[in-house]
């Protein structure tokens, strides 16, 4: 018996308001020697607007990679849909407007930085004198001015990243996907592929990425997705999430005495008036704060699997 698979349908009659869109995307793998499935993502609905710095999180199964993959047209989804600039993401247009950094890239390690960006430019279709001006431009952007005419073999991890970076916009797309781009590298490496990320940010570029170092996440995403078990279990903004809700902040211009404090809250108890310098304000959660609080309210569980129709 052969399983119908209902796939939800998008207008892409108007121009696309989103970079990346999803409807119910979802991937199951089968566990043949278990007669079972796993569920790698659960009915994703995601809408990532151009221009957006876009992070995704979630501990090692929770179905970041998965999400990549389907949106780079890697992986056929089970069921639901996406769209990359409301196209689907296996098309030569989607394909030609996006750019791809994966965990561990991998390159040849006796071509030069200059070479291996002239190598992937010409497999892009770029090429004579664009091509050694997109080169040019590149090399500046990620900072490699020094390392050029190096083989890749010298690289460091951090240098091998920016390389990678380079290369992903060697077709300048419109749309860039990092997994991990951070992965291994040293706290030098790790602030300047931060910096590069904002950078592309103000070039205009929509840029989405997964990383385990939730600070650097921070400083750089405008809004994040967390995911747990192959589900999206939160979403938003970062200044909209990381805002608790279930307090209150006063910022006092100076440090006050013991006493001072008291009188402080007597004040503020029977009349609810504090000087006029007093700010009242929202206390926040760092990002790590929030991640770990969605991911422990998740269920404590392995990948859920299915039996095999």
């Amino acid at each position: 018996m052969v399983a119908l698979m209902k796939i939800s349908v998008m207008d892409t009659s108007a121009s696309p308001a989103f970079a990346v869109e999803t409807i119910g995307l979802t991937k199951r793998y089968p566990l043949s020697w278990k007669r079972k499935i796993v569920l790698a993502l659960d009915h994703l609905d995601l809408q990532i607007r151009p221009g957006e710095v876009f992070g995704l999180l979630g501990p090692n199964g929770s179905g970041k990679s998965t999400t990549l993959k389907l949106l780079l047209g890697l992986a056929i989804p089970s069921e639901g849909e996406a769209r990359i600039f409301g196209l689907p993401p296996d098309s030569l247009e989607a394909r030609a407007r996006v750019g791809f950094l994966p965990e561990n890239p991998y390159f040849y390690a006796f071509l030069t930085g200059d070479e291996t960006l002239r190598f992937y430019g010409k497999l892009c279709g770029v090429t004579g004198a664009k091509l050694e001006k997109r080169i040019e431009e590149l090399i500046d952007l990620v900072g490699l001015q020094n390392g050029r005419e190096r083989p890749l073999r010298s690289y460091s991890k951090g240098m091998l990243q920016r390389i990678g970076l380079a290369q992903a916009l060697i077709h300048d797309p419109d749309l860039l996907f990092l997994d991990e781009p951070t992965a291994g590298v040293d706290p030098l490496g790790s602030s300047q592929i931060r910096d590069l990320i904002l950078r592309l940010k103000k070039m205009g570029k929509t840029v989405v990425f997964s990383s385990h170092l939730l600070e650097q996440v921070q400083e750089v995403a405008d809004r994040v997705a967390i995911f747990s078990l192959g589900k999206k279990a939160l979403e938003g903004s970062l200044e909209a999430m990381l805002v608790e809700n279930q307090s209150t902040q006063i910022n006092l211009p100076a440090e006050l005495s013991a006493e001072q404090q008291e009188r402080v809250r007597q004040l503020l108890v029977q009349a609810g008036v504090g000087a006029a310098e007093i700010r009242f304000t929202r206390p926040h959660l760092s990002l790590e704060q929030l991640y770990l609080r969605t991911i422990q309210k998740a269920p404590d569980a392995n990948p859920p699997t299915h039996p095999r129709p």
